[in-house]
């Protein structure tokens, strides 16, 4: 794919609207089950990864609303799709309904919702929504990152274009890399290799703040420059990260796969993610 050749005109116009009013759709589900304060089910799933209600509530809104588009979804909470039904899609969402459910479980209010759109399966656009702090990330691959605040969440959200850009601040917010450096590390996923890694760059940068937080709300702080580093070297999947890649290199930052600095892929045969670590735009040594 040529650089510039994403989305015509009517695609974007259509498209942007259906993601961000699909994440504020997904986040009034979310909260109604969060509300509850821990009085709702958690099962696991094969993995053993934790699954709530508000997961699946979350799923079933986007797939029922973006279903309208025409345009495939693909979710974590539909990932039993076979490769040979999704290798040849050309345009695609790809859908986190509730991302950090560790963090929804605990009650520490870190959750977000991602949702993608690829485009010969690469992100073109993406849309975080954080419900519980009324903020929303989103972009349009060429033409900047946004970020909005007071955005609550709406069972019955349909925006139109104009309407999703009206109010909306460009990122990043930072202007130079922050002093000391910052890292952002997983809550509830970091490891050993998380913590070598993360001595490493101290030898650099001794004087290294680490950040624990949860969800894709890292890929956020990072396209806004409140954090430099993002390390992550544990299992995660690519709908994990479409929205806040495409978000975070629009504003100037990088993720690359590690060891290898590789670029990331997307609808591969095995979804699952290399370990990988984003820099963002003032952060590029």
């Amino acid at each position: 794919m040529e650089d510039g050749k994403y989305l015509n005109g009517a695609q974007r116009e259509y498209l942007v609207p259906k993601a961000y009013s699909a994440a504020l759709r997904a986040g009034a589900a979310i909260l109604d089950v969060y509300r509850r304060k821990g009085d709702f089910e958690v099962d696991l799933k094969r993995d053993l990864t934790p699954v709530t209600e508000a997961d699946r509530q979350a799923h079933s809104v986007i797939k029922e609303y973006l279903g309208r588009t025409h345009v495939p979804v693909l979710s974590e909470e539909g990932r039993e799709m076979r490769f040979d039904e999704r290798r040849d899609w050309d345009m695609f969402w790809l859908v986190d309904p509730l991302d950090g459910t560790k963090e929804f479980i605990k009650g520490n209010n870190e959750f977000t919702v991602n949702i993608a759109l690829v485009v010969n399966n690469r992100p073109v656009v993406g849309v975080i929504f954080v419900p519980y702090f009324q903020k929303i990330y989103f972009c349009e691959k060429g033409h900047g990152s946004f970020m909005k605040e007071g955005v609550a969440s709406d069972p019955e959200a349909e925006l139109t274009y104009d309407e999703v850009f009206a109010g909306a601040v460009a990122l990043p917010l930072h202007r130079e890399r922050n002093n000391p450096l910052r890292i952002a590390v997983s809550r509830s996923h970091k490891n050993d290799d998380t913590t070598a890694h993360v001595a490493l760059l101290r030898e650099r940068f001794p004087d290294a703040e680490v950040v624990e937080q949860g969800s894709s709300y890292k890929f956020c702080l990072l396209a806004e420059g409140a954090i430099d580093y993002y390390v992550r070297t544990s299992g995660t999947y690519e709908w994990d990260t479409a929205a806040g890649e495409i978000i975070l290199s629009d504003t100037g930052g990088t993720t690359k796969s590690l060891p290898d600095l590789g670029k990331f892929a997307y609808n591969k045969e095995s979804l699952l993610n290399p370990w990988f670590a984003c820099r963002s735009a003032h952060f590029q040594e």
